[in-house]
């Protein structure tokens, strides 16, 4: 029997949905590996093939990594050519196993100047304000005038030590970047910014948004996207909106436009995990876009990451989960998360064995779910309940703005969640894999326009 066709490179928007070269419906489930320390590659961490199996083994397709700004251009105009060596050693240890790498130019309070990570000294503009104190994150934020300041310079786009503008330099170094991937079929595509933060707009910003900030915004992303355009026309580009989505408030960024873009969006709102999702909905109902949840999650507790992903799995939006492993070099003040950087991560510490108390086994259990990762049709909905480990599919026959080159429908089922093996049950279609298989084929069969898929677990 033939291998399953899983998701094949290119890949492009079709509304809120990611469609593949076939033109099926593509859903990517992962994890973020970002190391924030120098040398700010995931595999000077320890990341490496047990990790890589562990996702394997979990279901997982996607890993979101971290790209730093510090690490691509470490002074002005130079690029370190090594380092997107070293970033492509690992995404091609990913690919080999079949996982997608989203490349993530990953800041947190701007950079290194401030205890954070991202941005390099050079392209730091404070104006004589003085760092410190540091009050930690997302405190500082805030409360802290230089880092603000820091972000007004870059959305100006002041000169940088060269004369050359802040945001001409990260364009160009984002470009070095795309021409470097260009092509690769293991990267899935690109995030432009990990979340924005307006600067000292950021009191201008209220329950209805950003509305100074977010036009600002929207020129940057589309001056990255298409410097990256330039030199690469197949990889997908995601677009940031400000951070504050994340925590509920609403977007009205301009979207780059394009057949191969997609809004980037984070999910921390205890208070109405939803709303960061509707929101995301609204703004793909108005551009069109792809919807891609890329951060959620940092917790000890599986409780709201099974309710996210089940929320995320119901508006059929791809997600990938904060962290697979995870330090900092500033000091978490966010209530309601864990005491220590660490404890975010599903693994705790990558230089000791992912065993014991160093692997979060409730939080892996929680993001390994069966999911459909390539759909040929248009989806109606999926689910899985893990109480009664039941899965359900439903897609219509008809392709999302293009022809179907291929009619295969594949559905992960992870062994962990199936331990006896598993019933499924289709209505409009029939099943061409091995019993208890942990890629699930599905092929339709007759006239119905519809295809209905049921999973159930062996007793």
């Amino acid at each position: 029997m033939s291998s399953p066709k899983m998701p094949e490179f290119p890949f492009h928007n079709s509304g809120k949905f990611m469609v593949d070269a076939t033109g099926r419906a593509v859903f990517f489930h992962g994890v973020n590996m970002v190391n924030k320390f120098p040398p700010f590659t995931p595999a000077a961490l320890g990341f490496g093939d047990a990790d890589i199996k562990i996702l394997v083994e979990a279901g997982l397709n996607v890993v979101r990594v971290g790209v730093l700004y510090s690490g691509v251009e470490p002074v002005p105009g130079t690029i370190d050519e090594a380092y997107l060596n070293k970033i492509a050693e690992t995404v091609d240890l990913l690919g080999k196993q079949g996982i997608y790498s989203l490349l993530d130019f990953h800041q947190d309070l701007y950079g290194p100047t401030f205890t954070g990570d991202g941005f390099p000294q050079w392209a730091t503009q404070t104006d004589g304000l003085p760092t410190l104190p540091n009050l930690g994150f997302p405190n500082d934020y805030f409360e802290l005038p230089s880092l603000q300041r820091a972000f007004d310079n870059f959305w100006k786009n002041s000169p940088g030590p060269d004369g050359l503008g802040l945001q001409d330099h990260y364009a160009a170094a984002w470009q070095r970047v795309a021409k470097r991937f260009a092509g690769h079929r293991w990267v899935m595509g690109y995030d432009l910014f990990n979340e924005p933060f307006p600067g000292s707009d950021w009191q201008a910003c209220n329950p209805d948004g950003c509305k100074s900030f977010d036009p600002i915004l929207g020129a940057f992303m589309a001056k990255v996207a298409k410097a990256i355009a330039a030199v690469d026309s197949q990889h997908m580009i995601f677009y940031e909106p400000p951070v504050l989505l994340a925590f509920g408030i609403p977007t009205m960024i301009p979207s780059p436009g394009g057949k191969r873009v997609g809004m980037s969006f984070h999910n921390y709102w205890p208070k109405d995990f939803n709303l960061p999702i509707q929101i995301a909905l609204q703004q793909s109902q108005k551009t069109g876009d792809a919807l891609f949840m890329t951060e959620f999650g940092a917790s000890v507790d599986p409780a709201p990451v099974i309710k996210v992903a089940e929320l995320a799995d119901a508006s059929l939006i791809s997600w990938i989960y904060w962290a697979y492993a995870n330090n900092t070099p500033f000091q978490i003040a966010t209530p309601g998360l864990p005491p220590t950087p660490q404890q975010q991560g599903i693994v705790l510490n990558l230089s000791l064995p992912r065993r014991g108390s160093n692997l979060n086994t409730a939080i892996l259990k929680a993001v390994s779910r069966p999911y459909p990762v390539a759909v040929a049709g248009t989806p109606l909905s999926f689910s899985y309940e893990g109480k009664t480990g039941v899965f359900k599919l439903s897609y219509r026959r008809v392709a999302l703005g293009s022809a179907l080159k291929s009619d295969e429908t594949v559905v992960v089922v992870p062994p962990s969640r199936y331990p006896k093996g598993y019933h499924a049950e289709v209505m409009g279609g029939k099943v061409m894999s091995p019993a208890h298989a942990m890629f699930l084929r599905i092929f339709p069969e007759g006239k119905s326009e519809s295809v209905e898929l049921s999973v159930s677990p062996v007793k």
